[in-house]
C-alpha cells in the first residue's frame, strides 16, 4: 500500500507567455489550482480502495464514513504515529444494535473483522448522540486514536488508546477509555433489552472477538470513530 499521494499537478504557469510575472495573485491561483487536484487525486485514490476492498463476506461501511477514515489514516501514516496498516473503523451514526465496527487489513485490503461495539451510557440509548473529552463523563469520544498496548484489566484483556486530537480525544488513557471485552455486547443482550449495553465510554466489544481483535489491531495502529456531528478534513491538525 502505498501511502503517500503522487497526484498529476496543473501549473497554470505554463498557460501564460514567457514574460509573465510571477504576481502573488497567480500564486495564489496556482496554490488552489494544485490543491484541489491534490485533493481529486486523493478522492479518486480511496474510491478505488474501496471499490476493490475485498469484503469478506462482510457488509461494507459507507464509503463517506471509510473516506474520512482512510484520509486520516494517511495523515497519520506519512507522520509516522502510525506503525501498522491496520485500520479500525467504528460509525456511531448507525444503531448499537447493528455491527458498526470493522478492522481493516489495508495491506491485503481486506475486512478482517465486523463486530458490535458499545457507546458510552451519556452518549445515547440505541443512538450515540452526545460525547465528551472529559472525565467522569461516561460519554464517548469521537475521532482518531492510535492504538496503545494490552494489559489485563477488571475485564480482562485490554487494550489502551491515545487519542489524537486535541480538546476532542487527547484525554483518552487519562480517562481510561480503553478498548475491552464486555457481556453485554451480544445478540442476545440486544433480544433481552432492546438496545445494546452501554460502557462508561469505552469501545466495548464482544468477549468472544476481543482477543482476535486486540491482538490484530494493538501498538500503533489507527482507529477512528465517526459521527456525522463532527467531520474531518485533511486540513485539520492532529496531535503530532
Amino acid at each position: 500500500m502505498i501511502y503517500k499521494i503522487y497526484p498529476l499537478l496543473v501549473f497554470l504557469l505554463l498557460s501564460f507567455g514567457k514574460d509573465t510575472k510571477n504576481t502573488p495573485e497567480l500564486k495564489e491561483v496556482t496554490a488552489r489550482s494544485i490543491a484541489k487536484v491534490e485533493k481529486l487525486s486523493v478522492d479518486a485514490k480511496i474510491e478505488n480502495v474501496y471499490n476493490t476492498l475485498n469484503s469478506n463476506h462482510f457488509e461494507l461501511p459507507e464509503l463517506k464514513t471509510f473516506s474520512e477514515a482512510l484520509k486520516g489514516f494517511y495523515l497519520l501514516k506519512e507522520k509516522g504515529i502510525i506503525k501498522k496498516d491496520i485500520l479500525t473503523l467504528i460509525d456511531f451514526s448507525l444503531s448499537s444494535n447493528i455491527k458498526r465496527l470493522w478492522v481493516i487489513d489495508l495491506d491485503s485490503n481486506k475486512i478482517l473483522f465486523h463486530s458490535l461495539v458499545a457507546h458510552g451510557r451519556n452518549t445515547g440509548e440505541e443512538f450515540a448522540s452526545a460525547f465528551s473529552n472529559s472525565n467522569s463523563s461516561f460519554k464517548s469520544s469521537l475521532g482518531f486514536y492510535a492504538t496503545g498496548e494490552i494489559y489485563q484489566g477488571k475485564h480482562g484483556a485490554s487494550l489502551k488508546l491515545d487519542g489524537l486530537e486535541k480538546g476532542v480525544n487527547d484525554n483518552a488513557r487519562e480517562r481510561a477509555v480503553v478498548m475491552h471485552g464486555a457481556d453485554y455486547v451480544s445478540e442476545s443482550f440486544i433480544r433481552n433489552n432492546k438496545r445494546l449495553g452501554r460502557s462508561q465510554g469505552c469501545p466495548a466489544i464482544p468477549f468472544e472477538l476481543t482477543n482476535e481483535i486486540i491482538q490484530t489491531i494493538k501498538d500503533k495502529s489507527c482507529l477512528y470513530i465517526y459521527h456525522p456531528s463532527r467531520s474531518f478534513t485533511m486540513e485539520e491538525k492532529l496531535i503530532s
